[in-house]
């Protein structure tokens, strides 16, 4: 009999197990890399891309203006990508996602300047994101659901969390290599050149996570039966006409989570130095202290949600994000240590929806519909509130009230908390039927 440290991974995953989620994280990884470079970047390559202009907000809007853009993308690429994957295989739908990903992360690297090129540059700029979205909504459908499928009896929210955790390293990469460039090379060549350099490392590395992702197994049994004939293939919106009210429950478990997820984790340090004049380079290295905290306590968040449930853990997040907004932004000063401890705290809490989101959702579905009918209500919502919080926050501030920003916060956190007590039933013993 073989011994148990050969069975068995330091977190008791079986081998077997822990090859699945390298498949489906390390593809991930560079999913949100190649996402979050933009974000990270947006202040540096703005003013390359977009006209000159007075008023120095208005490249900077305009980027974020197009991050949203990509954002709109994602829901099409939850029903598209989330579809294909409920006939085709989440394992066939993760390769075409990793493609996907590397060529716009390739088109950005070689966006030309709005001097060289005129309006063509956002042009591409914004291709290249459409692109992206496409991906990355696609990439939740179909990962996220493979590694809910892959989880043991008694581990889906530990599973569920490794989505988050594959997520914040490509973050964090993202986040590093942008302060790293900050910080090694002066502004005139970090504006010039220095921006492309993370967009052309993600183009290479997503042919790693491709290499990987071949070696999965498929873990959808109901796939396979479509493909042999002896079941009938999900009509696209079959999810929605079947199951609406699931639908809906989805949309309203994440709207707070997407833009408490998106302020906290993407457009905190941007919000700093819009507000209470940050350094640009510092608020990086903020970031990216935050998003290790952040990594570390995703997997002990899905662990405690197998024991205790769900819902305890969505209830603590709704109800900080609803009281803590105000008083924490409104605290932020232009020191190192309060915008550090603004993001740990927060980060705690945002913790308890996402190292779960991934499991919830795909709880709420049976396996015949599960990628797209997890997929699209989630991507949508994401859309519509987590791509548009930094551009809201950015207008806010442009016309003189930034401080209603984490008013807007906190009222959409108190919608998705009556959700979570009045709607959502637990989930974490319900079987994958």
């Amino acid at each position: 009999m073989a011994t148990p440290s050969l069975e068995h991974s330091p977190l008791g995953i079986p081998r077997s197990r822990g090859r699945q989620l390298l498949a489906a994280n390390v593809g991930n990884v560079v999913e949100w890399y190649d996402w979050y470079a933009y974000s990270f970047l947006a202040v540096y390559f703005s003013e390359q891309v977009f006209p000159k202009n007075d008023n120095p907000l208005v490249p900077v809007l305009s980027a974020f203006a197009i991050f949203a853009v990509g954002f709109f993308m994602r829901p099409l690429g939850g029903l598209l990508v989330g579809s294909f994957a409920d006939r085709f295989g989440r394992k066939a739908a993760m390769t075409f996602t990793i493609v996907l990903m590397g060529g716009g992360s390739l088109l950005l690297a070689v966006t030309p300047t709005y001097a060289a090129a005129g309006v063509l540059a956002p042009i591409v700029l914004t291709l290249a994101r459409l692109i992206q979205g496409l991906s990355v909504g696609g990439e939740f459908a179909a990962a996220t659901t493979f590694l809910v499928e892959s989880a043991p009896p008694g581990r889906r929210g530990l599973f569920s969390s490794f989505q988050y955790v594959s997520t914040t390293i490509g973050q964090l990469l993202a986040s590093g290599l942008a302060a790293l460039l900050a910080t090694v090379l002066v502004k005139e060549d970090m504006d010039s050149y220095g921006w492309r350099i993370p967009f052309v490392i993600g183009a290479v590395i997503s042919l790693v996570g491709l290499w990987i992702r071949k070696g999965a197994d498929e873990t959808s049994a109901v796939a396979q039966e479509i493909q042999e004939g002896r079941s009938e293939r999900p009509k696209l919106f079959e999810f929605l006409t079947r199951y609406p009210t699931k639908a809906a429950l989805i949309v309203g478990i994440t709207v707070a989570g997407t833009v408490a997820y998106y302020t906290w984790t993407t457009f905190l340090p941007t919000y700093a130095q819009q507000n209470v004049g940050f350094d640009k380079a510092m608020s990086l290295q903020v970031g990216t202290i935050s998003l290790l905290f952040f990594m570390v306590l995703q997997p002990l968040l899905g662990m405690l949600s197998d024991k205790v449930g769900r819902r305890p853990l969505l209830i603590a997040f709704g109800l900080a994000f609803t009281l803590l907004p105000v008083p924490l932004l409104g605290a932020l000063s232009n020191s190192f240590a309060s915008l550090l401890a603004i993001q740990l705290v927060g980060m705690v809490f945002l913790g308890c929806f996402t190292s779960i989101s991934a499991a919830v959702n795909s709880e709420l579905f049976p396996t015949r519909v599960r990628a797209s009918g997890a997929g699209f209500p989630y991507s949508l919502t994401v859309a519509i509130f987590g791509g548009t919080a930094p551009l809201i926050g950015t207008w806010l501030k442009d016309n003189g009230n930034s401080g209603l920003f984490p008013w807007y916060m906190s009222a959409l956190a108190l919608v998705s908390t009556l959700v979570y007590v009045f709607a959502l039933k637990e989930t974490k013993d319900q079987p994958l039927s």
